[in-house]
């Protein structure tokens, strides 16, 4: 089966209307403070497209932007996950229970606006990221073992990609949203090129 690469899914959402580039520098500086390196094909995801909503589900954030900006969401994710208890939780590569935050723990990458997150966690031993989603709600995490590229255009496709039943296929062009950088700024919506539905 083939492996889809981050050239696809830029095939398949087309060109971005709103780009805030890819500086270095914010990425470094995240970086540090994670005390990881991010997945390469899921920066160059958010460097192209972020801060965005795809398909009215998924939000990206983006780590140079003053508003919806990476580095303080993530933060505050992991924050809002330590307060919980998940020491029952089953996560993955967790036997203590799941652990939030790097360069060792579950690191947030995407949220949903049904309370969806998925996650990064780096595995020293096979030198690769894989991914764990949950739901806010729930207790149980649910691992993928695959580039980002490929996680993400499995969930485009309709596949459970965060958790079971979570699939949901949306026929026709890729829905893209631009998330405003002030309150007064209005969100501009867009669609990416005719796909196949199977």
């Amino acid at each position: 089966m083939k492996q889809h690469k981050i050239s696809d899914i830029f095939e398949l959402l087309g060109p971005p209307r709103v780009a805030h580039g890819h500086p270095p520098s914010d990425w470094y500086t995240l970086e540090q403070q994670l005390g990881i390196e991010l997945p390469r094909d899921y920066k160059r995801f958010v460097s192209r497209y972020a801060p965005i909503q795809v398909n009215g589900h998924l939000y990206f954030n983006h780590p140079a932007t003053s508003r919806w900006n990476l580095g303080d969401w993530m933060e505050a994710t992991v924050n809002e996950f330590r307060r919980g208890d998940f020491s029952q939780a089953d996560c993955p590569g967790f036997d203590d229970g799941a652990a939030f935050g790097g360069p060792n723990g579950l690191i947030p990458l995407i949220d949903s606006d049904s309370g969806d997150y998925l996650f990064g966690a780096w595995e020293s031993k096979k030198e690769a990221w894989r991914f764990l989603a949950c739901n806010g709600d729930e207790q149980n995490f649910y691992e993928y073992r695959m580039p980002f590229a490929e996680w993400i255009y499995r969930y485009l496709a309709g596949e459970n990609m965060l958790g079971p039943n979570s699939g949901v296929f949306s026929p026709g062009p890729i829905m893209l949203e631009s998330m405003p950088m002030n309150p007064e700024e209005r969100s501009e919506t867009w669609y990416g090129p005719e796909r196949n539905s199977s």
